[in-house]
């Protein structure tokens, strides 16, 4: 893990948010997930504030940070079996961390959204910064999506703070452990892909095929 800019000047001139609010966060998503998933969620916030930028849109740091931070916190073995997405887990996460802390309920609505919609494509873009920013995030970290819409070196300088060590396999396994033990939850979304390349008893759940098999007669 490299060195923390908690309400310093970071790469590309973005802040971590200096608030009590934002260090309990870091404190709490620290201690109870491991590197893969720390250093890529501030990536992601990281990204994200650089795209916001790229993009004009005007945001508000502190729920981007927070949203950010517990994006991936479902992929935890305490959620193993839950029975729900994770990103539905993680958003509630972050629901009982900020709800906790009186933060307005507009705030945490749309932290919650921000996290519940980072792997479904085609809809954050048109909400609210925080919510489109945080799945920019992911996608450029992830996917790569817009690679070269930030600067080269100001890509280098996330990525000296927060490393990505074989961060393609290592974040593909975590998705398939942590969705592997409620392959229920993929239908319908990006996670069955990797469950399909990961699990080789996976089944896959097909659109179609669900609705001429409903109980419908017609």
């Amino acid at each position: 893990m490299g060195e923390r800019t908690d309400g310093h000047e970071g790469p590309g001139g973005v802040r971590v948010p200096d608030s009590r609010l934002a260090a309990e966060a870091t404190e709490l998503v620290r201690d109870t997930t491991g590197d893969l998933v720390y250093d890529h969620s501030r990536r992601v916030f990281f990204f994200g504030s650089l795209l916001g930028r790229a993009r004009g849109l005007s945001h508000d740091p502190e729920l981007l940070y927070v949203a950010a931070l517990f994006h991936d916190v479902g992929l935890g073995e305490p959620f193993h079996d839950s029975g729900r997405r994770f990103e539905v887990d993680s958003a509630d996460e972050a629901r009982r961390f900020l709800a906790a802390r009186s933060v307005p309920e507009d705030s945490i609505r749309r932290v919650w959204t921000a996290i519940a919609l980072h792997t479904t494509p085609g809809i954050p873009e048109f909400m609210e910064p925080e919510v489109a920013l945080v799945t920019a995030g992911v996608e450029y970290d992830v996917l790569g999506f817009g690679f070269d819409e930030l600067a080269a070196d100001d890509r280098a300088a996330v990525v000296a703070l927060h490393p990505r060590p074989a961060f393609k396999q290592r974040i593909l396994r975590a998705f398939a452990d942590g969705v592997g033990p409620k392959p229920e939850t993929a239908f319908g979304n990006v996670k069955a892909d990797v469950l399909a390349h990961y699990d080789p008893h996976f089944e896959r759940g097909d659109f179609v095929r669900t609705i001429l098999e409903s109980p419908w007669p017609e």
